[in-house]
């Protein structure tokens, strides 16, 4: 089964399984902002709370839909990813436009379902931390120019070489393209995106997750779609465990956990910006260490580490360790000793930053 079969098997599924739940949940839309409903959406996904996110879709649905499909399509492939491929082909299934979703059983029917599944599944970040270490590990940097100079030809040839995985992957990004996936770290390059999934066919990836892969980034424009079939392609079962993340103990905040107020919203930016000017030891660690222009984009980059980017239900695989090791320690512009001690800091400090936020939060209501 390949191509157009592949998605319309998926969606034959995708209408089973929404007409076997037995009751549709409750449409409770959360009285918060769209950016604050999205960083909720991912986040309750994350961690395997389907009540808060489904709050936070029926937000979205009620105010920006297209907002929602499209953080769901991305949601798939960065945070569910190679732990499972099945729930990622239905999501990807529900991404193919409203008049489909009617035949499946409606807006609310589809996207209830695609965001109860995703928060329940087991999850991989490792294609995002593959992406992430693609674009700031500092071994790449000579790379990240001399193969922006290289014709397609050649970055395939890199690509099916025995290089390292980020090698590898910054090729394949190239061949996609940075013009249809910028980066602020690439050199910009004209790609052909379809010779990129059938590279992964060479690769090794399973036929299937080869056109989820494909039909998520006709979506959705990720290079994460490719990334998670790469991973598929050096994926082995053998000494995975699936466990929880170390996650710190969760404050509400209004009707919403602390952790959704990250860099992404108004209300977390303003919220980290009094943190940073604060007497924390975290804040002065970076105020010591860290230019100011360059201090939110730290505080922001850290907390998501010991915050935000957590997860319940990690698959855990060798692969996906190590590039969770590589954003952690050595992806920061720091010394790993610096990373180690200021993720440290910050991870004592969530507290003292909630309490902001209640304020900011607080002050925000009051306005309104």
């Amino acid at each position: 089964m390949f191509g157009p079969d592949v998605l319309a098997d998926f969606r034959d599924q995708l209408g089973k399984q929404i007409a076997s739940r037995p009751q549709l949940p409750a449409f409770d839309p959360l009285p918060v902002s769209p950016w604050i409903a999205m960083s909720l959406l991912q986040k309750a996904i994350r961690r395997g709370l389907p009540r808060l996110a489904l709050q936070a879709a029926a937000r979205l649905l009620t105010d920006s839909p297209e907002r929602l499909w499209r953080r769901c399509g991305g949601i798939a492939f960065e945070d569910v990813g190679a732990a499972d491929p099945e729930t990622v082909g239905l999501v990807t299934a529900a991404l193919g436009g409203k008049r489909i979703r009617v035949t499946l059983g409606g807006e609310w029917q589809v996207a209830s379902f695609i965001v109860e599944a995703m928060a329940e599944a087991p999850k991989c970040r490792g294609a995002d931390d593959l992406l992430m270490s693609v674009e700031l590990h500092p071994d790449l940097t000579q790379a990240r120019q001399t193969q922006a100079e290289l014709s397609v030809h050649q970055l395939r040839r890199i690509v099916l070489s025995q290089a390292t995985l980020q090698e590898r992957a910054l090729a394949l990004w190239y061949v996609l393209g940075t013009d249809r996936r910028p980066s602020r770290h690439l050199r910009a390059y004209r790609g052909e995106p379809t010779i990129v999934f059938d590279l992964l066919d060479e690769l090794g990836t399973p036929p299937t997750m080869v056109e989820i892969a494909r039909e998520g980034f006709r979506r959705t424009r990720e290079v994460l779609c490719p990334f998670v079939g790469m991973l598929m392609a050096d994926r082995k079962p053998k000494g995975s465990s699936v466990e929880d993340d170390d996650l710190p103990e969760q404050a509400m905040i209004g009707p919403v956990p602390g952790w959704a107020l990250d860099i992404y919203t108004r209300e977390g930016r303003a919220a980290l910006n009094q943190f940073g000017a604060g007497e924390t030891n975290t804040a002065k660690w970076v105020r010591d260490r860290i230019p100011p222009a360059k201090r939110l984009d730290m505080l922001g980059g850290i907390l998501f580490r010991v915050e935000g980017g957590l997860v319940a239900r990690r698959l855990r695989w060798p692969i996906a360790l190590e590039l969770r090791r590589l954003l952690d320690i050595e992806c920061q512009g720091l010394s790993p000793s610096e990373a180690v001690e200021v993720l440290t800091l910050i991870r004592s400090d969530v507290p003292s930053l909630n309490e902001i936020r209640a304020a900011v939060m607080g002050s925000v209501r009051h306005a309104l």
